[in-house]
C-alpha cells in the first residue's frame, strides 16, 4: 500500500474517458466494461473490408483498418473528443497501444515497416499543443513493435476545417497540402498512415498520394474509428 498514491486516487480519481467510471488499478484508460462493449470492426481480418472499399478507385492501398465504429452521441465519441480537444493525448496513446496489441495478434493483418501519423499544420499544432495522431502512433508503435516516424510527412500549409464539407470538397481542401520530409527514410517500405477518425478518407487519400510518389512505397491506413454513418 502506498499512502501517497491512495491519497492522490481519492483527490484525483482516474476515470474512464468514455463512461466516467472510476478506473481500477489494472485498467489503463478505457474501463473493461467499455472495452467489452466497444463496437469493434474486425477489419484486420480481411483486406477487402467496407473501409477499404471507400478508397477503391481513389488511391491504391495495401490495407485499411479501424478499431471501432464511430457513432454520434456515443460514449466513445466523448473519449475521442477529450483526446482531440481536452488536452488528453494520453487517451490516444493508451487506445493506440491497445489497438496495436490487437493488430499484432491478428494473423490476417499485413504488418507494415513504419508508422506515420497524419500531421497537423504548425499553427494548429501550436494552438493544441500536440498532434492526436502522433499520440495514437506512439501507442500503436509499442503494441505493434514497429517504429514510427513523426517527421516523415509534414503539413506546412493551413487548411480550412473539414467539417460540413462533402467528400470531394474535403479532398480539394487537403490535396497537395502534405510534403514528405526525408524520402530516403520511406523509400521501398510499407508504411501505415495513422489518424484518429476516418470520415470520407480525403485526408488519408491526400497523404497516401504524396507517399506513393516515392519509389517502392506501399501504403496502408489505420484509425481508431470509422465514421461510416456520417
Amino acid at each position: 500500500m502506498n499512502p501517497l498514491s491512495d491519497l492522490l486516487s481519492l483527490l484525483l480519481p482516474r476515470t474512464c474517458p468514455a463512461c466516467r467510471r472510476q478506473l481500477k488499478d489494472w485498467e489503463e484508460c478505457l474501463c473493461l466494461i467499455c472495452l467489452g462493449q466497444m463496437p469493434v470492426t474486425h477489419f484486420d481480418r480481411t483486406v477487402d473490408n467496407p473501409l477499404a472499399e471507400i478508397f477503391w478507385g481513389r488511391v491504391k492501398l495495401v490495407q485499411a483498418v479501424a478499431w471501432f465504429y464511430f457513432r454520434k452521441g456515443s460514449i466513445y465519441q466523448e473519449a475521442l473528443h477529450k483526446l482531440k480537444y481536452n488536452d488528453r493525448p494520453d487517451i490516444g496513446f493508451s487506445m493506440g497501444k491497445q489497438f496495436g496489441c490487437e493488430l499484432y495478434r491478428s494473423i490476417e493483418f499485413i504488418k507494415p515497416d513504419l508508422l506515420i501519423p497524419v500531421p497537423l499544420n504548425p499553427k494548429k499544432l501550436r494552438k493544441r499543443g500536440y498532434n492526436q495522431s502522433e499520440a495514437i502512433a506512439k501507442g500503436l508503435s509499442i503494441g505493434l513493435h514497429i517504429p514510427f516516424a513523426n517527421n516523415a510527412l509534414t503539413r506546412p500549409l493551413a487548411t480550412s476545417t473539414q467539417t460540413r464539407k462533402n467528400r470531394y470538397e474535403r479532398y480539394l481542401n487537403v490535396t497537395g497540402k502534405f510534403k514528405t520530409g526525408d524520402p530516403a527514410l520511406i523509400e521501398n517500405r510499407h508504411v501505415l498512415l495513422i489518424d484518429d477518425v476516418i470520415t470520407t478518407g480525403a485526408t488519408l487519400e491526400a497523404c497516401a498520394e504524396e507517399l506513393l510518389a516515392i519509389p517502392g512505397v506501399h501504403v496502408s491506413v489505420a484509425a481508431l474509428a470509422w465514421a461510416n454513418n456520417m
